[in-house]
């Protein structure tokens, strides 16, 4: 089973940066798109941001479209997550899984890891 280590996350003031990272196990990486959803407090889990297997396509809701960037590194199975210009509203628990690009994007593991809790102040 493919384990995943989201980190990264902390408090910062709205305006601020954060970088996220999430490692995953196994020789398998390279062979999935990647990522990354968002879960705020009392609302459902959501999609923020994804990229392919290669790297050279990237996926973004609309809310973080020109602040956030998704990277990945297949020689060390990490996927990263930049997130500038940060706002209140990004506050979240925010997690990493493997991901279907084919249609909505969606998550392909029906597991997932603790997170990492991003905390941005007005």
């Amino acid at each position: 089973q493919v384990q995943l280590v989201e980190s990264g996350g902390g408090l910062v003031q709205a305006g601020g940066s954060l970088r996220l990272s999430c490692v995953a196990s196994g020789n398998t990486f390279s062979s999935y798109a990647m990522g990354w959803f968002r879960q705020a407090p009392g609302k459902e889990r959501e999609f923020a941001a994804a990229i392919s297997q290669s790297g050279a396509a990237h996926y973004y809701v609309d809310s973080v479209k020109g602040r956030f960037t998704i990277s990945r590194d297949n020689a060390k199975n990490t996927v990263y997550l930049q997130m500038n210009s940060l706002k209140p509203e990004d506050t979240a628990v925010y997690y990493c899984n493997a991901v279907n690009l084919i249609g909505r994007i969606r998550p392909l593991l029906d597991y997932w890891g603790q997170g990492t809790q991003v905390t941005v102040s007005s």
